[in-house]
Formats: structure tokens, sequence, C-alpha cells
């Protein structure tokens, strides 16, 4: 009941109560920008992993000293090893692709089975246009989505590739060029990959970069991608030729950790906005026990203990902490939940593209909450907000009747 009085703005306590809005504000705002960064980050990670290792092989095997014309066979061996959903072989290749438009960019070409890209949910199940029906027998192509934007193309229209790895005549190597009819038109979600994958048949992409009856490598996709190192010595034995294995994790490593970093260092710095506030608290108890100092020797002389007084300021200051750690873990939350619409809705309110795919990777701004790192923020929050009471209510305690009077 003391503590709660002490908490109601009066007049005479506007300095104190001044204070402790602001505290209360620090915290909500620390606590909701660390649970919306940490979520954002998360779903930023989550997504990129999901959609790069859903389209590229968790693990990938590469010949050696012979080329790769057993294909067929390998792949049918090591899809058997127990972890591993299947092997998709593949022939690749960076060329240069133009449409109808003036315009040209790079592309990278993937020569697959058409079994094995109906396996690869995020193109099989983001085709926007077109069919995959007849991939390999079709003569066409799999586009992104971006690429045929930027290069002006629409269903059955010719997309022209152009590799450097062309015919070999005297008078040296002559660039490939040849037309496609686009078939599908497909959207990952990742405008790196939206903007530049061309999916062809395996046949075909063997005739086009000079690989006939081979393929260069065959991606393996796997039940658990974190699991992939102690599936690699299984994969190798199961080839029964020369070959070596690499993993996502090698491929990706800087990139993940450089995110992983980022995380860490965002979640220092937001941390001590929370610090920042809980300084504010400790301020604002000194100043509340200065005002009370009267009330203080009051209650002291009523018979109120050490214990009840220090009690009386750790409820008030441990209030405002919980109160501003619920406020930022219900508007972080809400923010989180609904940040597609709140981005959205800042780009309309500025005429500018936030978080614009073309640099970000992603074509939304994901977010997803971890339960675990929410109930950390908390209760570092509240950790925070009870450590910093305790010194002024200490103090309070330590003042005796007579004393307490000097404070008027």
């Amino acid at each position: 009941m003391i503590a709660g009085r002490y908490l109601r703005a009066r007049r005479r306590d506007a300095g104190v109560s001044v204070i402790a809005g602001f505290s209360f504000i620090g915290i909500m705002l620390g606590v909701a920008a660390l649970i919306i960064v940490l979520s954002v980050m998360n779903g930023f990670r989550g997504e990129l992993l999901t959609r790069i290792l859903g389209v590229n092989g968790h693990v990938i095997l590469y010949p050696i000293d012979q080329p790769l014309r057993d294909f067929d066979a390998v792949a049918q061996r090591v899809a058997t090893v127990p972890g591993v959903d299947f092997a998709m072989p593949l022939v690749q290749g960076q060329v240069l692709a133009s449409g109808p438009a003036t315009t040209s960019t790079g592309a990278l070409v993937k020569g697959v089975r058409g079994d094995d890209l109906d396996e690869l949910a995020p193109i099989s199940e983001n085709i926007r246009q077109g069919t995959l029906a007849d991939f390999d027998t079709g003569g066409g192509v799999a586009i992104g989505i971006r690429l045929a934007e930027a290069l002006g193309l629409r269903l059955d229209d010719n997309i022209t590739l152009v590799s450097p790895e062309g015919d070999v005549t005297p008078l040296g190597t002559t660039p490939r060029v040849k037309a496609y009819p686009v078939k599908a038109i497909f959207e990952i979600g990742l405008s790196e990959y939206d903007a530049a994958y061309v999916y062809m048949p395996l046949t075909e992409a063997q005739l086009f970069f000079n690989q006939e009856e081979q393929a260069q490598s065959i991606e393996l996709f796997v039940d658990d991608p974190d699991a992939v190192g102690l599936l690699q010595p299984q994969i190798e034995a199961a080839a029964q030729r020369p070959a070596y294995t690499v993993t996502w994790q090698t491929q990706n490593e800087s990139f993940f950790s450089a995110l992983q970093v980022e995380r860490n260092v965002m979640f220092i710095i937001l941390t001590l906005i929370i610090l920042v506030a809980a300084l504010n608290i400790i301020s604002g108890l000194f100043m509340l026990v200065k005002d009370k100092g009267r009330d203080i020797a009051i209650l002291r002389t009523m018979g109120a203990t050490k214990g009840a007084v220090m009690r009386v300021f750790l409820i008030t200051g441990a209030s405002i902490g919980l109160a501003g750690t619920l406020a930022g873990l219900i508007l972080g939350t809400a923010f989180c939940l609904n940040i597609e619409n709140i981005r959205l809705f800042f780009s309309w309110l500025s005429g500018t593209t936030l978080f614009n795919p073309e640099f970000y990777f992603l074509s939304q701004l994901p977010a997803e909450i971890d339960a675990s790192e929410v109930v950390l923020v908390v209760l570092m929050a509240v950790g925070l907000s009870f450590v910093a009471t305790i010194l002024p209510s200490w103090q309070a305690s330590r003042l005796d009747p007579v004393e307490a009077l000097r404070y008027e």
C-alpha cells in the first residue's frame, strides 16, 4: 500500500514521478527492442537457412581423377545411406542471359533431372506460372521471377543463353549461344536466387556445357542438415569411387558466422538501454528516499523494522521494472506478429521501399519469436530492475528516526 502511494504522482513528487516515468519507458523500449531485433535476426537466419538449404545440396560430392560418367549408379548408391533424403546429379555453369528486351544479365544454369526438380520443394511448390510437367523432354527451362521481370520474359518467350564454354574451332573456342522457351517461372522468395537461377534438363545442360554423358557433381539432401558431418564418411564410402564431399556448413561458414556475431553485438548494445533505464530507477529511488525522510521516521517510530522500510522501496522500484518489462513484452510481441504489415505501412508513409529485397535477399521481413530468448530478456530486465533497487532501499532502511528528519 505504501509503495503504491509513492508510485502515484503528486505535485510535490513531480521530479520523482518524471524519473520513474522515464525509467518505465526506457525499460519498456529496451525489452521491446531486444525482442524485436532478436526475433527478426532469428527469422532472417531461419529463412536464409531454409531457402538456401532447400535449393542447394546439404552435401556435395565431387569426382576425383575420373569424370563422373557413372553419376546414375553413384546417385543411387549414396541415396541408400541412412539419413540421406535424395541425391541429385548436377551440371551447372555461368551464362549471360537475355530476352526480348535489350537488357542482359548474368545467370546460373543448373542442369537437373525432372524428378529431382520435383523433389526441390522451394521450386516445385512455388511455381507462379507454367508447369514442370514433361520437364525432361519439353526442351524448355524454368527461371526465377525476378530474372523474368529483368529480361521482360513471359511464358513461352525465348531466353537466350550465352556460354563461354562453346565449340572448339581452328580459330579457338567460340561462345555457345542458344535460345530456350520459358516453360515455368518460380519464386523462391530469396531475391538472389529468383534473379539468377535457370533450371535446365540435365541432358540439355550436358550438351550446352560440353559435359556429354557426365555430371559435374552430385548434390545430396539429408534429413538433418546439422548432422552432415557425421554422414560425410558414409557417403564417400557408398560412392565406391574416388570422390570427396563438401558440406553446406563449410560453404556458408563465413556468412552465418557473420550473422551470429552481428546478433551478439546487437544483444549487448540493446541491453545497455535496459541498463540505463535501471540506473534511472536508482536515481529516482534516491530522490524518493530523500523526499520521504519524514515518512521513514514516522514508520520507524511506529515500530516498522529496517526490513519493512527496505521492502517498501524495493517494491516501489521493482514495480517500475516489472511494469516496464511487461509493457515491453506486449509491445515487442505485437510488433513481431505484425511486422510485415508495419513495414508496408511505413513504406507507404515514407514513399520508399523499406527492407528492399534487392539488398536484403528476402522478399518479406521475417520475425521468428524464440520463447527461450524472450524468457531470458524478461528475466534479465526484471533482474536488473531488482538489483537497481537494492542500494537506495538499503540506504532508506539505515535511517533512524532522528537522522531521517535531516532529509526534510
